[in-house]
């Protein structure tokens, strides 16, 4: 019987690691493989991790975005300030800031519900994949990583076939049981069963190495999938935002520019001004007392005043009022100056001299201060020159009808102009020097009270003075004014030739 090798029928592996002498039989580490697909696995379920917390703080944030529009609809949400004055039907300025609170609200809400999807529909994707790599880590472990653990637990007596060199040392002199070539034998068994365990480890290492590609593709397409969802998510709220403002400036940019301004006007057309309406004019305006006889002039127009330095006489507008006043006004204009009279003199409080061509006198207190600088007022004489001899008399007889009395002294005149004027002054000068001008002595007591005396003057005094309705000259009564030979029936006393008629105004003039 011919005996075998046991080495011709034992199973055979081949070394992954390197090996050296001192190793009682080489082994292949299995366990590295494990480990190794344990890390991958660790590797993915963290980055699930990362982007379930990317999609929960994005959740987060939609929600907060939605309470921080709803400030923002807080500051339009009240009703306009002074809203009356806008339209408000669509198409203004109140329709606009309706569109902008529905909108505001709109994309509030939208993310709301962006938030809403992001943790309803995304967020469980990546949690589901999550577990998916956890229960891979599990079967892992249980499965091939098991095994591999087996594996490691060789027989701890394999170094007995290395006691052959004993048999040498003892000189053959053995146990039975430590026979080397049982011993050889009985690690072939011990061998032949790791080995079949490692193959088999192998094998089942080999099918998990062949599925984690299909696994980690089937990762890969979930994590597509979630993110593909989670921009869809977030595009629709982002376009939802873009559109709501897009109406926002449309709805403005539609509204014509003069729609409130027409509706302006038509609401307030009763309180604004008509521009087709004619503009006011002082003399359409009434007011109380407008017509009121005080307010009436007796007697206004233009007058020359004699200067006190230079001697010139300067043209100012003149009135006396109902109230007995004298004003002097630089002109007749009330609109562009406020008219504040320049003099104003108490007529009762004044004394007027008499006519002398177209000269008088008046002499009197400036009243126009008012108060204490009124009555500390010096006493004036003011030289007033008429247009012509008949306003002279008009002017003379309105004021001296007021006047608290009158003097015989005449103004002093300057040079005569014309040799006629020298002539009648000279002709004046003979009659009053004649005896017979005051023949009729009773006349000339009559004509100086008639002069002077105003208001107080009798009929007779008015007659004999030469005021008689009937035209009749001064000096017909027994003056003796109205003879030609002393000249002033043509000139200064001529009023006889006029009668009374001082009723008509002289150019410039105006009398009431």
């Amino acid at each position: 019987m011919s005996v075998h090798s046991p080495q011709s029928t034992l199973p055979t592996r081949s070394t992954t690691n390197n090996s050296n002498e001192d190793d009682a039989i080489p082994d292949e580490d299995s366990s590295e493989v494990t480990k190794l697909f344990n890390e991958r696995l660790q590797a993915y379920k963290h980055a699930c991790g990362y982007l379930e917390d990317y999609v929960q703080q994005t959740e987060k944030m939609q929600h907060a975005h939605g309470k921080e529009y709803e400030k923002v609809l807080k500051t339009v949400s009240h009703p306009l300030k002074e809203g009356h004055h806008f339209e408000q039907n669509l198409g203004g300025i109140a329709g606009m800031f309706d569109n902008i609170r529905s909108n505001t609200q709109g994309i509030s809400n939208s993310h709301y519900e962006t938030a809403k999807t992001l943790k309803g529909s995304v967020l469980p994707i990546f949690e589901r994949l999550h577990n998916e790599i956890k229960n891979k880590t599990k079967e892992l472990t249980k499965g091939a990583g098991k095994g591999a653990k087996a594996c490691r637990q060789g027989p701890s007596d394999f170094a007995e076939a290395h006691r052959a060199p004993r048999f040498d040392s003892t000189g053959g002199h053995l146990a039975g049981k430590e026979d080397p070539y049982i011993l050889q034998r009985q690690v072939y068994h011990r061998l032949n069963k790791q080995v079949i365990e490692e193959n088999s480890n192998r094998d089942d290492l080999l099918s998990v190495q062949n599925s984690f590609a299909q696994f980690e593709a089937h990762v890969v397409q979930i994590i597509q999938n979630g993110l593909n969802q989670f921009n869809q998510c977030l595009g629709h709220q982002a376009e939802q935002t873009r559109f709501m403002y897009n109406d926002i400036v449309g709805t403005t940019q539609r509204m014509t520019p003069d729609f409130e301004w027409n509706g302006f006007i038509k609401r307030n057309n009763n309180v604004l001004i008509d521009p087709s309406a004619p503009k006011r004019s002082v003399e359409n305006i009434a007011f109380p007392n407008q017509d009121h006889r005080s307010t009436q002039p007796l007697i206004a127009g233009s007058l020359e005043k004699k200067g006190k330095l230079l001697k010139k006489y300067e043209t100012s507008f003149y009135v006396v009022t109902p109230a007995r006043f004298l004003h002097e006004f630089k002109t007749d204009d009330d609109f562009s100056k406020d008219p504040t009279p320049e003099n104003s003199l108490y007529l009762p409080d004044c004394m007027i001299g008499s006519v002398s061509g177209n000269d008088f006198t008046v002499k009197g207190k400036d009243a126009s201060k008012g108060g204490i600088g009124g009555k500390l007022a010096m006493s004036k004489e003011f030289a007033l020159r008429a247009h012509t001899p008949q306003d002279a008399m008009k002017w003379h007889q309105v004021i001296a009808s007021v006047a608290g009395g009158s003097n015989d002294e005449k103004p002093e005149t300057s040079a005569p102009s014309s040799p006629a004027m020298a002539r009648n002054e000279a002709g004046y000068a003979s009659s009053a020097g004649s005896p017979s001008t005051y023949s009729g002595s009773t006349a000339a007591p009559a004509y100086e009270q008639g002069a002077g005396a105003g208001s107080h003057m009798t009929t007779a005094g008015k007659e004999a003075a030469g005021y008689g309705s009937h035209g009749a000259g001064p000096g017909t009564q027994g003056a003796g004014f109205g003879h030609t030979d002393a000249g002033l029936g043509q000139s200064s006393a001529g009023v006889g030739q006029q009668g009374s008629g001082y009723h008509g105004a002289p150019l410039g003039d105006k009398t009431m």
